[in-house]
């Protein structure tokens, strides 16, 4: 074949024709694509065959000259002559045209996935969520007087299973997370020990229970990614139960490389991008950084209502036993107070209201409780993602883009030096290792120039995962209205019980009726 057609003699048509119907990933071109090719021409069943007959054609693929041959043969068909090799061998030094349009017209030919089927997340939040729900629950193990470390019990409704992990085990999961998914939002974790004078307000049990909550937070959107959730890494870590979970996350991770060398199209994520991609994202990034600063003023409000409700609870704790304290006191009443006052009596009726001021104290409490579970702890969560989302943000500018630009500066300068050893003429051996560096350079760009794209295209679709889960507002807004619901009527029924108390305790409804 390549004696018959040599890549010189190839008219220009021809090369339009092969690079609009190629592979995305090679020269070749796939035999369907080019059967549909074929459909185009007009020509009889009969010489189609002929032709197809002519071609090598294994594997499924034509090669990038079998396809030139093709094209000579089915010109040659169109002017009305045999289609065969021999009378190719005439006409070789000025190839003929064959008739079939526009070549950019063709590429609609070429067999590819739709684009919406990989761009585009198909999600719902419902789904996400249902994905698995993970519980991380504290196993602290004492070692005479003092905590020495501590052991987390993770179960995954998923799997239905329990495993117990330390928190290094959670970092080296975080690690080759990041390692296999540098292009995804990858969670941060919360922080191993207490920020020495930062946190010097907040005590260690609660510094250990917000650090539990952290990581619950940390596997449950891992395990609800919709690439993520599907990956070995986290399958290992919800239910690998062998005593070295760490080696064998690490081996994991080592065996198959990161996402860019595993996704079947990560090398052909240019041709999916919106010519926009920049502009959407430029607009989405800034959008989601404002809903961000929005839901982290929303959090802080929320966690000022749980304190209120603590503190609410413990003021009410407080008043009772005040008023137990004054109904406790035995001390006899003075001669000039005893004739009229009711107040020996009032003294020992106050003593059984601090019952329903403890009930009342654990009402608030519960109400407390409730917040911080309900809404809290979900504004917690979605902050997590859409800080992991603003860091991604960061990993691509800082990272990807940076190294790209880095590689291009090496090269010019590179390209630099090849021309000013040509000029003065240096040694052969030096001009070819420099020749050869330059190549090697031009490799990584491009390989660069891929990750940047697919880089971008994990974006996209990161971004979609974000907008995915934004109707988890409606669910915190429902959890905030029905704790409040719930805790304003459980008190409303404790101080409506208290309030007949009050009636019959004090005679005459003293304090009751008349205003002071």
């Amino acid at each position: 074949m390549a004696g018959e057609i040599s890549e010189g003699s190839v008219p220009a048509y021809y090369r339009e024709v092969h690079e609009a119907i190629r592979c995305r990933t090679d020269e070749r071109v796939q035999v369907e694509v080019f059967q549909r090719l074929l459909q185009r021409t007009d020509l009889s069943k009969v010489v189609l065959n002929q032709i197809a007959e002519h071609l090598d054609s294994s594997d499924g693929f034509l090669s990038k000259l079998s396809l030139y041959k093709a094209l000579a043969l089915i010109a040659l068909a169109q002017q009305g002559k045999q289609p065969s090799p021999k009378l190719l061998e005439n006409c070789i030094l000025e190839l003929p045209k064959p008739q079939l349009g526009e070549p950019r017209d063709l590429s609609t030919l070429r067999m590819q996935p739709a684009q919406d089927d990989v761009l585009t997340l198909s999600q719902t939040l419902d789904g996400l969520l249902g994905k698995d729900t993970v519980q991380v629950e504290l196993i602290p193990e004492k070692k005479g007087l003092f905590l020495k470390h501590v052991e987390y019990q993770v179960t995954s409704q998923r799997y239905k299973i329990s495993v117990y992990r330390r928190y290094s085990d959670f970092d080296v999961f975080h690690e080759v997370l990041l390692q296999r998914f540098a292009y995804r939002v990858v969670p941060a974790l919360p922080p191993k020990r207490m920020l020495k004078g930062v946190l010097t307000s907040l005590s260690e049990r609660e510094f250990i229970e917000g650090r539990r909550r952290g990581l619950g937070r940390f596997l449950n959107l891992v395990a609800r990614h919709p690439f993520f959730s599907e990956d070995e890494l986290v399958k290992t870590f919800l239910t690998f139960s062998g005593s070295d979970v760490q080696s064998r996350l690490r081996d994991t991770c080592k065996k198959t490389g990161d996402e860019f060398m595993i996704n079947r199209i990560a090398t052909q994520a240019k041709e999916y991008l919106p010519a926009d991609i920049q502009a959407q994202f430029s607009t989405s990034r800034e959008m989601i950084r404002n809903i961000h600063n929005s839901f982290q003023r929303l959090r802080d409000r929320a966690e000022k209502m749980v304190e209120r409700s603590k503190d609410n609870a413990s003021d009410l704790l407080m008043f009772g036993k005040e008023l137990s304290t004054l109904g406790s006191d035995a001390s006899p009443l003075p001669s000039l107070a005893s004739s009229q006052s009711t107040w020996g009596t009032l003294r020992q009726s106050l003593k059984s209201l601090s019952v329903e001021f403890a009930v009342l104290s654990d009402k608030a409490a519960q109400q407390g409780r409730r917040e911080e579970d309900d809404v809290v702890e979900k504004l917690n969560l979605f902050l997590d993602l859409l800080q992991s989302y603003r860091d991604l943000c960061e990993r691509h500018e800082k990272g990807v883009l940076h190294e790209h630009q880095k590689a291009l500066h090496k090269y010019s300068v590179m390209k630099r030096q090849m021309m000013s050893a040509t000029v003065q003429h240096k040694e052969q051996a030096s001009v070819e290792q420099l020749e050869s560096r330059i190549v090697q350079q031009e490799n990584a760009i491009q390989t660069m120039e891929l990750r940047n794209y697919f880089s971008l295209f994990c974006l996209h679709q990161e971004t979609q995962l974000i907008f995915t889960y934004l109707p988890i507002t409606s669910h915190i807004l429902g959890s905030f209205v029905n704790s409040q619901v719930q805790g304003h009527r459980e008190m409303g029924e404790v101080w409506s019980e208290l309030q007949p108390k009050l009636g019959c305790l004090f005679s005459g409804n003293n304090g009751l009726k008349h205003s002071i």
